[in-house]
């Protein structure tokens, strides 16, 4: 099998592994507090590093791995952290850095995707499907590599197109309207749930064949039945969806990655995202019963996740790699927190995007048991949490601003 060069590509048998420190747990509106296990677990960490510290825990044993990694398209992207704005009027979006997609050469680029897919291939199971997202940058490459990790062994399942629409500023070519998706397996015995992603027929095939026997060529299609998509699927982006929209930039849309966790894995499964974005594939995990792991290096990235996380009923922990040193801070004399026997309200003069209480806070692993956040549109805050306080220790509210800096009240 032909391979793909570049100059220092290098392989280490494992990286330098992250330690992991569990920071927090998260139970959605209350639900399973404070005994439930957790479903799922949100890294911050490099991704490398955190890959390497779940090898001994997790190799041959995720079903499904989305990777949604930067593109080459030497880009910095923005977050909008704006409520309420005109989404026609760009000059007048509030903004803050979202992620670095830039380079100094092709070859640092496919470095370090080559060492992040080496590791996903050894934590995929016998019978799960890596599918990895890129677009016309840097997807020819990737599949030279894929091919590499996977060996003669593995299984190249599908080149899916994802197409949608949009402006763009293209005047010497077509427009650039699609990304490619690239879907591996380790072998043949691979998890695919045709009939969970079956989609009606074309009003305009049901037609032809209730018009004619020979239109299929003697082959008569189970019309009720749906069929199983094609390898190009039509999904609007999310600029397009306002209920989906979390201004993250680059989040993709529910609907592309619910058809890929319906198909390639089962309920009690494992997902796991280790380019979490915006934390669409670990929302979509949580809603249909699998399990997940999702991480990301960026802050606003995993409390972005952990947002609309907390709208599911899926248990998770919030872990952290240690050499990031996230911690929370003490400085609240913006904040003042009042609380009556089945309710805490809070006050402060911080622009808050996300906040939590734990009832019965330990002093060590915040248990958070009520959350409330910004609403994605009008940016209202509900400022008062239902919840009894535990009588043997004092809570703990965290809560989060739209800059990303988090913030800890002992009350």
């Amino acid at each position: 099998m032909p391979l793909l060069n570049w100059k220092g590509k290098r392989l280490a048998p494992t990286p330098e592994p992250a330690t992991l420190i569990q920071d927090a747990f998260l139970y959605p509106n209350g639900f399973g507090y404070p005994e439930a296990h957790p479903d799922g677990r949100l890294i911050l960490g490099d991704n490398l590093a955190v890959m390497a510290a779940l090898l001994p825990e997790y190799e041959g044993r995720i079903n499904l791995i989305y990777a949604d990694p930067p593109f080459f398209t030497n880009r910095k992207f923005s977050a909008r952290i704006g409520r309420g704005e005109d989404s026609r009027d760009p000059s007048k979006w509030k903004l803050v850095e979202g992620y670095h997609d830039a380079w100094p050469d092709l070859d640092s680029y496919l470095q370090f995707l080559y060492e992040r897919l080496s590791l996903m291939v050894r934590l995929l199971a016998p019978n799960g499907t890596l599918y990895l997202h890129l677009d016309w940058h840097a997807d020819a490459y990737a599949r030279l590599i894929l091919d590499e990790l996977f060996g003669s062994d593995g299984v190249f399942i599908n080149e899916i197109i994802w197409t949608y629409h949009g402006p763009s500023p293209i005047k010497s070519a077509f427009n650039r309207k699609h990304d490619t998706i690239l879907a591996y397996a380790k072998g043949k015995d691979y998890t695919f749930n045709a009939d969970a992603v079956r989609e009606p027929y074309n009003p305009n095939t049901i037609a032809t064949f209730k018009s004619s026997r020979k239109a299929g060529f003697g082959k008569v299609p189970d019309l009720e039945r749906g069929k199983v998509p094609e390898d190009w699927w039509y999904f609007p982006v999310v600029a397009r969806l306002h209920s989906e929209r979390t201004g993250y930039p680059t989040q993709k849309p529910e609907a592309l990655l619910t058809r890929i966790v319906l198909a390639s894995s089962n309920k009690g499964d494992l997902v796991a995202d280790f380019f979490c974005g915006s934390g669409t594939t670990s929302l979509v995990a949580a809603k249909h019963g699998r399990k997940f792991i999702t991480s990301d290096i960026a802050i606003r990235a995993v409390h972005t996740a952990r947002s609309r996380l907390a709208e599911t009923q899926a248990v998770f922990s919030l872990e952290h790699d240690s050499i990031l040193n996230l911690v929370t801070s003490n400085e609240v004399k913006n904040i003042q927190a009042h609380i009556s026997a089945d309710s805490v309200r809070l006050e402060t003069t911080l622009d808050v995007d996300f906040w939590e209480v734990d009832p019965d806070w330990d002093g060590k692993i915040f248990k958070s048991a009520a959350q409330a956040q910004r609403h994605a549109r009008s940016g209202e805050l509900p400022l008062e949490l239902k919840i009894k306080i535990g009588r043997k220790r004092k809570a703990c509210i965290r809560l989060v601003t739209v800059q990303g800096k988090e913030f800890q009240l002992n009350i």
